[in-house]
């Protein structure tokens, strides 16, 4: 079984003159995500590895998340950043198989596009959402559409 918990990034600034990529957390998405994190922890979700796109607020959130965990440094794949939903699907099926539980930080409005494509699930992926997704599989590379189970899903707004 291959388990996978998406995580949108937290709630970053809008209004700056630096680049989108550069965008830093607002100090409630810092809140936020530590929130979650802890909710994370509280239920025993503990991925194996972190990966996360190379944009600022997604680096910030998954470092929050791999303090929390106990886990090391997140990995960075450029590939996340600005990414389609088949570009997210890419990355999933080339993910290390040495690992059954891993955790992606993304952007919207992918991380929804490929939570509905994975589990037929449509949910709202605010800022700081989490979904744990289970896989009957052994391989990433035989993730596809509808072969995933929305296992726990939350929110800060919840």
């Amino acid at each position: 079984m291959k388990k996978l918990l998406l995580i949108r990034h937290a709630k970053a600034e809008k209004e700056t003159s630096v680049k989108d990529i550069n965008r830093p957390l607002k100090y409630i998405g810092i809140q936020d995500a530590r929130f979650m994190a802890e909710r994370l922890k509280e239920n025993s979700i503990i991925p194996q590895l972190i990966i996360t796109s190379p944009a600022l607020r997604t680096k910030t959130t998954a470092e929050i998340f791999a303090e929390y965990l106990l886990l090391q440094d997140p990995e960075i794949n450029k590939a996340i950043y600005d990414a389609s939903q088949q570009t997210l699907l890419r990355v999933i099926n080339q993910l290390p198989d040495q690992y059954n539980f891993i955790a992606l930080v993304g952007h919207n409005p992918a991380i929804s596009q490929i939570l509905y494509y994975l589990t037929g699930e449509a949910r709202e992926v605010h800022t700081s959402t989490v979904a744990l997704i289970e896989f009957e599989v052994d391989d990433w590379k035989a993730v596809s559409g509808d072969t995933g189970q929305l296992a726990y899903y939350s929110s800060p707004k919840e």
